[in-house]
């Protein structure tokens, strides 16, 4: 039986004048106010023009094929290649198997969820009968843990650790998501791994809705911070495995901006992108779903 492994990412513009095809992928079709278009793609021309994630993704899958020694592919939620055309691409090179696992350490039903359906929707419009086994969440893998660690431990000492994830809508706690609990687990083991005693937890990136996301936000945490007098604060996204525009642009640019204007000096560790102990817990994580006789590659 062929096996492979596909990588599920978000996606996004690599240029500036693709944003507005991009939201509306993003957006399912319905219409975004020009306005908004406008400031999103001014964020993409802030940090250069275009978004590094493709180039980071493709990395990230070459690394882990090496690592594995079984294909692996990867295919986007909202941009090219989408994952309808990485599984065209798995079922015209006779791949039977397939571990699917998405890019994003913690669950939600909300977002990691609609991986699970996109590619299950994309099987089913290509006749495509090959097995999907998806690992579900790695957000308290030991070596993610360090992975974070690593790169947070290079920008130690500090007065204050403020670790962040990827604000979502906070309808999802009524549902039981396992969201909030998981970004706050992964904050409190890295924290413990790096013996931090001065550290916190915020939300970024929430969308350009008139609904509710999820808080503290970054903004009102950094407020807090110069209140109190800290000068000083990392700020390590630990729900974000590559540079992207909420990272290169939301923290490097504008929580800066803020920081500065508050009297703080804001560092950022890497990210991880193809960091070796990164891609050591993807490959452990999908080994897990590997049938027997390829366990023992990793």
């Amino acid at each position: 039986m062929r096996e492979a492994v596909l990588l599920a990412a978000h996606g996004a513009p690599e240029c500036a004048g693709d944003v507005a095809e991009y939201l509306s992928y993003v957006r399912g079709g319905r219409p975004m106010a020009p306005r908004i278009v406008a400031e999103v793609e001014r964020r993409y021309r802030e940090i250069g023009g275009g978004s590094p994630l493709l180039a980071r993704t493709r990395e990230q899958a070459a690394a882990l094929q090496a690592q594995l020694g079984v294909p692996v592919y990867f295919g986007m939620r909202n941009w090219r290649p989408f994952l309808q055309e990485t599984m065209a691409r798995m079922q015209s090179d006779g791949i039977q198997r397939i571990v699917a696992l998405c890019l994003a350490p913690q669950y939600s039903r909300l977002s990691v969820g609609f991986y699970f359906r996109r590619t299950q929707q994309a099987k089913d419009a290509l006749g495509y009968t090959a097995e999907i086994a998806w690992t579900k969440s790695f957000h308290d893998h030991p070596m993610l843990v360090e992975a974070f660690h690593e790169k947070l431990a290079a920008q130690l000492p500090a007065r204050q650790v403020l670790f962040t994830a990827h604000s979502l809508p906070e309808r999802i706690l009524e549902s039981g998501d396992v969201y909030d609990k998981e970004a706050r687990t992964t904050a409190a083991l890295v924290a413990r791994r790096a013996g931090l005693h001065g550290w916190e937890f915020a939300y970024q990136s929430q969308g350009m809705t008139d609904e509710r996301w999820l808080g503290p936000g970054v903004e009102s945490k950094l407020d807090q911070f110069a209140a109190r007098g800290i000068q000083e604060v990392v700020l390590h996204p630990i729900g974000f495995v590559s540079d992207h525009v909420e990272v290169l642009y939301d923290v490097d640019i504008l929580f800066h901006q803020h920081a500065a204007e508050r009297g703080i000096a804001l560092r950022r560790p890497e990210s991880l992108n193809s960091s070796p102990t990164f891609i050591r817990a993807l490959a452990d994580v999908a080994s897990q779903k590997l049938s027997r006789d390829r366990q023992g590659a990793v």
